[in-house]
């Protein structure tokens, strides 16, 4: 019940406070003119109070009473002024809890109602009447304007609650996506370099050696990285992944292939650009090491006006089918998706005995 009534009986409090003092001070100050405050005079200003209090479950007849408590208030020759407060009040909260065509047909009865008792007493001055009109017009606009802010304060909150939302949604798929290819290339670089150490152990253990060393090299580094993109999730965390071109020798070393890298311009890259040319060679080289094993492979990277161009191409012979799009949607997708997402192209496919796959990316135009 308490949360049902909220700010009400706060509300009513002051109401009632405000019409007893201010009714004691306005019948002393018209003791000349107006009958003194009595018993049924304080029960008169006291119902417009239980009316704020019960508004919220009864608002038409909350408002009714109110304004028949303010009516006989006048009508029984009590000074002018406090039984007024109820009513303002009950008008606002019709306007301020959506009950707009009820305020104002209230406010229609309100302003009837004062007026009958202006005529009923003799004052048919044009002046009173107006200001009577005017005076119930201002109070009704300013609820008006109250309430449209409000509304307009709520619409902006709701839109930053989603577009927090759709933000966190954002990073959880750039999450997953991250998560997915840092496992992908460092277990598929693991496999091989494991099968390539079990060949090998006996015949050449000396290489068999670099393959493990490479597999204990792996192994961290997949540790390391997927506790950076977890800790993208804790409080106080950076907001991005820490993948970057700039870590690219890094990748090819520890890939154990034949890879050269070949870089034509330079220039400053977006964070997202960047973290999604490193992806989409790590990506190329995961699938060349799983399914070209030992063939040459070269990375080049284009830095162009408008776009940064990646091309990886292995000289091996992928395994027909291989690396078709039907199955997870992870890989050729997954880097298609990640090139869509910034506005750019990728395509993939044979190229003489190997393979090829070709990023174009956007960049913005470079700001002097």
């Amino acid at each position: 019940m308490r949360g049902k009534l909220g700010f009400d009986p706060y509300l009513a409090l002051i109401v009632a406070v405000a019409q007893m003092v201010i009714g004691r001070g306005a019948s002393w100050g018209q003791r000349l003119l107006r009958e003194p405050l009595d018993p049924y005079a304080y029960a008169l200003l006291l119902v417009g109070p239980l009316a704020v209090l019960l508004h919220r479950r009864f608002p038409l007849l909350s408002t009714a009473a109110a304004l028949a408590a303010c009516d006989l208030f006048l009508i029984g020759g009590y000074a002018y002024g406090p039984s007024f407060i109820s009513p303002a009040v009950l008008l606002v909260l019709l306007v301020l809890r959506g009950r707009r065509l009820m305020a104002w047909v209230m406010a229609a009865m309100t302003l009837l109602s004062f007026l009958s008792y202006a005529w009923m007493v003799g004052n048919t001055d044009l002046f009173h009447s107006v200001w009577i009109l005017t005076s119930i017009m201002l109070l009704m606009v300013v609820a008006e304007l109250v309430r449209t802010v409000r509304e307009r304060r709520a619409e902006r909150e709701r839109t930053a609650e989603e577009e927090a939302r759709r933000q966190a949604s954002e990073e959880r798929l750039t999450m997953a996506q991250e998560l997915h290819d840092v496992l992908a290339h460092n277990i598929s670089l693991i496999h091989v370099q494991a099968s390539t150490a079990l060949h090998l152990i006996d015949a050449n253990p000396e290489q068999a050696r670099t393959a493990l060393a490479t597999i204990k090299t792996a192994s961290k580094e997949v540790l390391g990285e997927m506790r950076s993109v977890l800790n993208v999730l804790r409080e106080g965390a950076p907001r991005s992944p820490t993948a970057g071109l700039d870590r690219l020798d890094e990748l090819i070393e520890r890939s154990g292939q034949q890879v050269s890298v070949r870089r034509v311009g330079s220039r400053p890259l977006p964070s997202q650009v960047e973290r999604a040319a490193y992806r989409i060679v790590q990506e190329s080289l995961t699938n060349a090491a799983r399914h070209a094993p030992g063939a040459e492979v070269n990375v080049r990277l284009e830095y162009g006006e408008s776009e940064l161009t990646v091309r990886v191409a292995d000289t091996g012979s992928a395994t027909p089918g291989a690396l078709s799009e039907s199955g997870s949607g992870n890989g050729i997708p997954g880097m298609r998706e990640r090139a869509s997402a910034l506005g750019g192209t990728l395509v993939a496919g044979p190229s003489g005995a190997g393979f090829e796959v070709e990023a174009r990316l956007p960049l913005p135009e470079e700001t002097s």
